[in-house]
């Protein structure tokens, strides 16, 4: 029997992504990152979608190269339609959609939310369904209940900033270079927890970062007029701090959706997930309520196209293939 293989497409953002999947085990996972953006401090849209133009066929032949395969062994093309920037999604819709015409292939489109929590099924083990996901990225924050590898339900979200930007925002203000997440971990780790921040008060299942990147920014004004050196004598602590508050809010919010619908096997993705804390956190939690918990490996934490094959499969399966009449879609709920 044939092995079925595709090539994903992933250009939601800033990276862009190639993978090829064959039968259900990745192959390949290439990743053009982009450095531009950095010394503006977050990502500039035109920037990212010209780098995409640039990037986008250097890296379907490396991505083919690494797996060993030729575009003859290809039975499909799948691609992120969204969410995400217009002007990236543009960019990796329009190529997959002439590739898989070029190439008389079927289309498969993805959303980017789903495949964020189908990455856990990139590499064993596997959640069992149903389980919770906690899905912490930039731009958002959501706990999805997971019934099937295409049936999936969002509990809460946030209703303003997601996490991903209180920590980016966070780090704008400390003057720590973009991205600030990875930088405020590691500063974490040398910090203790000792400044409090306010708590949003929002819906059981809902979150809200907005409150607590002001309530930040009003302590950092108060400390600096008694002390101007206040951040580069405490910045350890203060990432200590901040990383510690976000982390609570995410676990206290997943513990409760944990108890009200009665799972045990509990997930977390995105690109926060790659967070130190967040990981210790979610174990500590895990050992002391009786959860089964999974993580994803790192390179499939951060926008990568493998997840993109991983859901792309599933529907393959399911023969959810798409035309060439589709567009991308800037918000789309999973």
């Amino acid at each position: 029997m044939k092995k079925v293989t595709l090539l994903a497409i992933e250009s939601s953002c800033d990276d862009t992504s190639i993978a090829i999947l064959q039968d259900g085990k990745i192959l390949s996972n290439c990743v053009a990152t982009q450095e531009a953006h950095r010394i503006y401090g977050g990502v500039v849209p035109e920037l990212a979608s010209r780098a995409h133009l640039e990037n986008i066929i250097p890296t379907v032949e490396q991505a083919l190269v690494q797996a060993n395969i030729t575009r003859k062994d290809l039975d499909a093309i799948a691609v992120t339609r969204g969410p995400g920037l217009l002007g990236s999604l543009i960019v990796g819709v329009t190529f997959a959609k002439s590739f898989a015409l070029a190439l008389d292939l079927p289309l498969i489109e993805v959303n980017h939310m789903q495949a964020h929590v189908l990455a856990h099924y990139a590499e064993a083990p596997f959640p069992k369904f149903p389980f919770l996901c906690l899905t912490v990225s930039g731009g958002h924050t959501q706990i999805v209940m997971v019934r099937d590898h295409l049936d999936m339900e969002v509990l809460g979200s946030t209703i303003d900033d997601a996490a991903g930007e209180a920590f980016d925002k966070t780090g704008k203000l400390l003057g720590l270079d973009y991205p600030a997440g990875p930088i405020i971990d590691k500063l974490a780790k040398k910090g203790n927890p000792i400044f409090t921040f306010t708590k949003p008060k929002v819906g059981e299942l809902e979150f809200s970062f907005s409150g607590l990147k002001t309530n930040i920014l009003q302590f950092l004004k108060k400390e600096i007029a008694k002390n101007p050196s206040f951040i580069k004598e405490n910045l350890e602590d203060i990432c200590a701090s901040v990383q510690t508050c976000i982390i609570d809010i995410l676990m206290e919010k997943l513990s409760i959706a944990a108890s009200k619908h009665q799972i045990d096997q509990i997930a977390i993705a995105g690109g926060v997930s790659a967070n130190s804390g967040l990981r210790a956190a979610l174990q500590t939690y895990g050992e002391r309520l009786g959860w089964e918990t999974y993580i994803p490996a790192f390179q499939y934490c951060t926008d990568n196209a493998a997840m993109i094959a991983v859901a792309a499969y599933y529907k393959y399966q399911q023969g959810q293939f798409s035309d060439q009449s589709m567009a991308p879609i800037t918000r789309w709920a999973i």
